[in-house]
Parts: structure tokens; sequence; C-alpha cells
């Protein structure tokens, strides 16, 4: 008896040493707690190349998870059960974060390189002083069309949409805001309205297209447009900058009656487990070398305007992807419009799927 408590206590204290001298190899390489980082972001929104030179660069380990749309993200972080220390929702999403308290302020005395955003990615109405968001990318919602099957100069705005000659021939992203959107955009009115019979109007208007509407999908826009098995396409522009890089024949357009400018934002969730870590990877992502990386690999605009001098000069140039400050200023950011307004577009666009032949 008296040998197993010698030996019980033995393992103890075996235990306890392991225990010590592992937190101590932690707090010596400068991280306290887990050194895995758990970023959840959109499929396919950073260079993989960047991942592991950024584990390579700092000794920790990333944990990626993705998500396909904002209302997805919102839900799983407020649900809790995963520790998320970094995620990259859209402008709306973050004022509707900030809004339920699910952010932690940023801490500005840890950021280094926030000097290098661009002053008019800075201090934007749904992120004021930015005191909970850094920019990481930013674009716009458009036109593609492919020039083999229709005439560029008959497809500059959203009502060449509902041409007869588009006749099952027109790709929609599946998303309420950007169709709702491009409706009221296409009349003069705001894509963020309240206005009842502003949507109404939008309802009855989009009522008159789903026969020029092949399909309502998503990611899967890029093969229908590369593989020419659609003519029209509405579409965000980093996207569209793939497609384009893939089929010669391919154009963008951002209709001069206005759509959205969106922005993609990096917070740090009240979830995280690793705010060293969380800090150490914005840091990265602020240095000029690797937001240029990232840029080249996604196709979106960079914010980044130290990352703006180490592209080619074809892709900084193109006004489709880099539109000048007189286009931008026609654009407009998606607000949240609460749950009352959510709901309403939700049925509009839900109605509208339901009426496609």
């Amino acid at each position: 008896m008296r040998n197993l408590k010698v030996l019980f206590v033995g393992i103890i204290a075996i235990i306890c040493v392991l225990f010590v001298t592992s937190r101590q190899m932690r707090t010596s390489q400068g991280h306290t707690g887990d050194n895995t980082l758990t970023i959840y972001n959109w499929g396919d929104y950073i260079d993989p190349e960047l991942i592991k030179k950024f584990e390579q660069e700092t000794g920790y380990k990333v944990s990626y998870e993705t998500f396909d749309s904002n209302e997805a993200m919102f839900t799983k972080i407020q649900q809790g059960g995963t520790a998320y220390d970094l995620t990259i929702p859209s402008e709306y999403m973050i004022q509707k974060m900030m809004a339920e308290e699910m952010l932690i302020p940023l801490d500005y005395t840890k950021i280094k390189g926030i000097e290098n955003i661009d002053s008019r990615f800075m201090d934007l109405d749904f992120d004021p002083e930015n005191k909970y968001s850094i920019p990481y990318f930013w674009g716009t919602l458009g036109i593609i069309y492919n020039d083999k099957f229709v005439d560029g100069e008959n497809i500059q705005h959203w009502d060449d949409l509902w041409k007869e000659e588009l006749r099952d021939s027109v790709m929609l992203f599946d998303g309420a805001r950007e169709v709702i959107g491009l409706a009221l955009n296409s009349d003069g009115e705001s894509l963020n309205s309240k206005d009842d019979e502003l949507l109404a109007q939008a309802a009855r208007k989009l009522a008159k297209l789903p026969d020029n509407v092949k399909a309502i999908v998503a990611d899967e826009i890029k093969m229908y447009m590369i593989n020419e098995e659609a003519s029209v396409a509405v579409t965000f522009s980093g996207e569209a900058s793939e497609m384009l890089d893939n089929n010669e024949h391919l154009h963008y357009v951002i209709p001069s009656e206005g759509s959205n400018v969106w922005f993609d934002n990096i917070v740090i969730p009240k979830t995280t487990r690793n705010i060293d870590g969380a800090y150490a990877f914005i840091n990265f992502l602020l240095v000029p070398e690797n937001a240029a990386q990232n840029a080249e690999y996604i196709g979106y605009s960079t914010p980044n305007k130290e990352a703006m001098g180490l592209l080619p000069e074809e892709i900084i140039e193109d006004e489709q992807f880099y539109p000048p400050d007189e286009v931008i200023n026609h654009l407009e950011v998606y607000e949240d419009l609460g749950v009352e307004y959510i709901g309403i577009y939700n049925d509009i666009f839900l109605e509208f799927k339901m009426h496609r032949r």
C-alpha cells in the first residue's frame, strides 16, 4: 500500500513538472494560453501560403474555418461553442455585432502598420474611428458579360438585365440585399431603402425579371461564366477579376446609376482566447508585401496603399477594380436595416425566387 502511495505521489509530481515546463515554454515564446489561433473567414479568402508564412514567422498554429454568409458567421459566433480569435465580416454585419456587444475594442498600442491603410477606407460610418475593425478588402457589385453573346454597349445599366434578348441568360447572385438592391438602384433609389412603397415597387419590377434568369447561385457563377454557359451575371468585383483572367471575352461593368461598394474588415470577437495571436495576425496582414501577395491571390481590391505600389500596373490601373473617386461617390455601403426590414427584404427575395420558371 505504501508503495502505491509513493507511486501515486511521484506521478502527480511529474504531471506538475510537465505543466509548469509547458507553461514556461509558452511564456518564453511570448504567447499566453493556447498557441493556436482560430480564424473564421469566408471561403478561399486568403492566400494559403500566407498562413504558412505566418506560422513560420510567429510560431502560432492557425486553425482556419470558413463561412458562406455574414448571417451564418454571426449566428455561429453568437451561439458560442468555438473560441474564434478573428473573423472578417462585412460592414453592415460589423454594425450589428457592435450593437450586440460581440466585439472587443481594438488596442492600437498593439497594432503596427495601420498607417499603411488608405485614409479613404478608415473612419467610415459603420465603424467610426475604427474602434472595432481593420480594413481587409473592398470591392463592388456589378455586371459581367460575355462579348461573344451580347453587345457590351447594351449591358451598362441594371435595367439592361430586363431586356428581352437576355431571356434565360442571366445569372443572379443568391443574396436578398444584392438582388433587391439592384432593383432599387435601377430606379434611382437607395439600396438601403426602408420605404415600403419603394420596396413594393422593387418587388413588382423583379416579378418581371424571372424569364431572363438562368439561375440564382453563388460561387458557381464563376464556373458558368468562364465556361460560357451564361451570357450575363451579377457578381462581385473580385469574383469578376478571376473570371476575366480565365476568359478574354468577359468584361465587368459598374452601373453608373449606383451600386454597392462593400468593405470586409478584420474584427476580434469576444470569444477570443488568444488575443496576442489575433494582434500578431492583424499586424502580419498590414505588412505591405503580405497585403500585396494576398490581393494578387484573391483578386479583390486592397485598402493598403503601400501594397498598391507592389502590385502590377495592369491591376492598379484597371478602373473596373480600382474605380476613381467619382465612381465610388455614386456607390453605397450596405447598412444594417434592423430585424424588421431584413425580414421584409428576405420575404421579397423569397417570393421572387419562388416565381421563377
